[in-house]
């Protein structure tokens, strides 16, 4: 992990390095481009992978879901296997820890309040002469849930995704959830049934994109489709990207931490080390004033780090993307904040809420001692689907209108368009228009 301080390296230099691409390609490791090339037989980068998987399951549906799950995920299915059954429900129910299925159902019922919140209403107003003008708002039919399954399962990510959706009014919301070793985690399935998902496929991967995207014999096209994923997931749904649409690109966890001299050095490394176990990829960063506590957490974290069950990860991250940079003063931190635009943002400061009105860019904002990321990854209500890369600059957290769209209503009377009429010609042929033109002077008479 590096210390940089910005009165020695420059303010340019220290934004360079706070400023991260919106979306870049991961450069796959040595060992998956071999275990890629034995199993598609060439070398392939991971965009030339995932267009080779998304036109195969274009073009023959079920069977290329099922040849490339059992080539990749060397799961075997069936159509008549997709889906999740009720008996695998209920196994999932009796494996499941009572007080972690409490938990989950207490998370779900915190987004499902602060979601409710959020719910944008359809509105006509009368205008000049007899007029109407309005907005509907109108739920999306279906939509496709993509929730992780490799390295690690995450029910919460159900939850932040299909509350929302539910909330929303969406008529049918399914969901795809990879294997491991032939099973889905059970309580990724208990999240589901507490957040109203009634369809589960057990599909991973492009593949699972592809046949959301597009539909096949068995699994039916969707409207949108939301959730984070690995590199090849993302990919996927960059591919399919107009054919249907999709939440965000999601890049690799971040954390920003804009920290004073009372912040506890202590709280600081764990909530840096809270997004650098995710991923090699994650990026942890503290912007403080203070260079004593920039040289507390740097040590603080690497004796936590050893502590941790997922240290090989954690360490990996530190050491690739973790960053303390200490600032002149206050200001320039927040200025250097609103720079990064990252995912996560912390205010560990003696008054978080005098800094608030200054930050612009950032996908969620926690302000205070005892509000660490996590909290709001799991359980306070609002929405863990967050912009990452800088996205935060112009992209908004996954909410409830992510999942509704909006169609303008207009009725004007024959009084109301005579009022206006001479300015629409005019306009219309102004642009060369005549139909336009035509469409309006024959109803003036």
């Amino acid at each position: 992990m590096r210390i940089v301080k910005a009165s020695e390296v420059g303010e340019r230099e220290v934004e360079r390095m706070l400023t991260k691409a919106a979306f870049d390609e991961v450069e796959l490791s040595p060992k998956i481009r071999a275990s890629n090339k034995k199993l598609f037989g060439r070398d392939m980068s991971a965009a030339e992978l995932v267009r080779q998987i998304v036109g195969d399951v274009r073009k023959d549906g079920d069977k290329a879901v099922i040849h490339y799950t059992q080539l990749i995920d060397r799961v075997e299915l069936t159509p008549e296997s997709f889906l999740v059954t009720e008996e695998e429900f209920a196994a999932a129910e009796a494996a499941a820890d009572p007080a972690v299925v409490e938990s989950l159902h207490r998370a779900a019922e915190n987004v499902r309040r602060y979601h409710q919140e959020q719910k944008p209403n359809s509105w006509m107003t009368y205008r000049e002469h007899g007029s109407l003008l309005g907005q509907s708002v109108i739920p999306l039919d279906r939509v496709g849930i993509y929730v992780p399954g490799g390295t690690a399962a995450y029910p919460s990510s159900v939850i932040m995704n299909a509350v929302p959706a539910v909330v929303a009014g969406v008529r049918e919301i399914i969901m795809m959830v990879p294997p491991k070793n032939g099973q889905i985690n059970p309580y990724v399935l208990i999240a589901a049934r507490a957040a109203g998902v009634k369809k589960i496929y057990k599909i991973g991967g492009a593949q699972a994109i592809a046949a959301m995207a597009f539909g096949t014999e068995t699994i039916p096209r969707v409207d949108k489709i939301t959730g984070p994923g690995n590199i090849f997931v993302t990919l996927a749904k960059k591919e399919v990207y107009g054919n249907v649409d999709i939440d965000m690109l999601a890049g690799p966890s971040e954390i920003l931490i804009v920290a004073d001299k009372t912040a506890d050095p202590v709280y600081t490394a764990a909530d840096m080390l809270s997004q650098a176990e995710h991923d090699p990829l994650a990026s942890s960063i503290v912007i403080t004033d203070d260079a004593e506590l920039a040289a507390k957490v740097e040590a603080e974290v690497e004796k936590q780090l050893l502590e941790l069950p997922r240290r090989e990860i954690a360490q990996a991250s530190i050491a690739r993307n973790g960053l303390i940079v200490v600032a002149d003063d206050m200001r320039q931190a927040i200025r250097f904040a609103n720079v990064s635009a990252p995912e996560h943002l912390e205010l560990l400061t003696a008054e978080p809420f005098q800094l608030l009105p200054y930050i612009r860019h950032a996908g969620a904002v926690f302000l205070g001692a005892y509000s660490p990321e996590p909290l709001g990854d799991y359980f306070a209500g609002p929405n863990h689907v967050l912009p990452t890369g800088g996205t935060a600059r112009y992209y908004s957290v996954l909410n409830v209108e992510t999942f509704m769209k909006r169609t303008s209503i207009i009725s004007y009377t024959q009084p109301a368009l005579q009022a206006v009429s001479e300015d629409i010609i005019r306009l219309a042929e102004n642009e060369g228009l005549q139909a336009h033109a035509n469409a309006i002077r024959l109803r003036r008479n």
